[in-house]
């Protein structure tokens, strides 16, 4: 009887320890900077094994510290693996303007080199991964790899695209609309990179990260949530948001995805993907 526990207890380790190197190997094969380029266009093996070593060591950053400070010369490309981090300006009287919220796939500060200085800070809203790439490493890339290139032009031209719609918003949106806006787009872009199932995402923001992001008090961040939920719209379940009616929020927000590029250019070598608001991707 002693020896049939004995084994039993044995393989039931054997199992589990199959199943964390499963899942392990499962998470290592993640690189949502790979998902994101990829949108771009097709890149090339070599090019997806490149990728793959650049996130190879990563540094863990707990949430809500600086990675970045405004005036900072740094000397290191960074780039969110996972988490959710933020571009922000600080006003003299110490508030801040959430200007971008950065999740896995996004560069930080992939042309600081050019412009030599930070003129923004980067902070983390949850606990990330972060990789700290060498300058020449990403000259490397650009250099001898054109269809890296490519994408990493894409990914700076969505970034603008991103930009405009964010300033569009902030001056035109009611806070209700701006907030069902700002949803839709990160719905859209988890979405891209395989971070939304059932409709569901996390976001591990604050009311107050919310309000910083919008431009409105913490208040009244507060009530605009609140009717999104009421109407039936979203659904908050602790740090994940659920969008139970796409269409509808898209709808409300007045949301239009074309400055998120998800479609590419009509190349016959290429094809297209197409990510949907209902959030089905398709290839043609």
């Amino acid at each position: 009887m002693k020896n049939t526990r004995h084994w039993s207890i044995i393989l039931r380790l054997e199992v589990h320890g199959r199943r964390q190197v499963q899942l392990a190997k499962r998470a290592a094969m993640y690189n949502p900077l790979l998902r994101k380029l990829s949108r771009a266009i097709d890149l090339t093996a070599e090019d997806e094994k490149l990728l793959n070593e650049v996130i190879g060591v990563q540094r863990g950053v707990e949430a809500r510290q600086d990675i970045i400070q405004e005036g900072d010369r740094p000397e290191e490309v960074h780039l969110i693996v996972q988490g959710f981090a933020c571009r922000y300006k600080l006003l003299p009287n110490g508030e801040r303007q959430i200007v971008a919220i950065l999740i896995p796939g996004d560069f930080c500060d992939l042309h600081v080199a050019i412009l030599g200085e930070m003129d923004h800070g980067i902070a983390t809203l949850s606990r990330c991964k972060v990789v700290h790439i060498p300058r020449k490493t990403i000259d490397e890339l650009t250099r001898n790899h054109p269809r890296i290139t490519h994408a990493l032009w894409w990914a700076t031209l969505v970034d603008e695209g991103i930009l405009r719609e964010w300033i569009t918003n902030l001056g035109r949106k009611p806070a209700e609309r701006h907030i069902a806006s700002l949803m839709c787009e990160l719905y859209l872009r988890l979405k891209s990179i395989g971070l939304v199932s059932d409709h569901t995402f996390e976001l591990p923001m604050t009311q107050q990260e919310v309000a910083d992001a919008v431009g409105i008090s913490i208040v009244h961040a507060n009530r605009m949530l609140a009717e999104l939920r009421e109407r039936g719209l979203v659904a908050f379940q602790g740090r994940r948001v659920r969008i139970t009616d796409i269409d509808e929020l898209v709808a409300f927000a007045g949301f239009n995805q074309n400055y998120l590029h998800l479609t590419r250019r009509n190349n016959p070598e290429n094809g297209q993907r197409i990510v949907h608001d209902q959030g089905r991707e398709q290839g043609t």
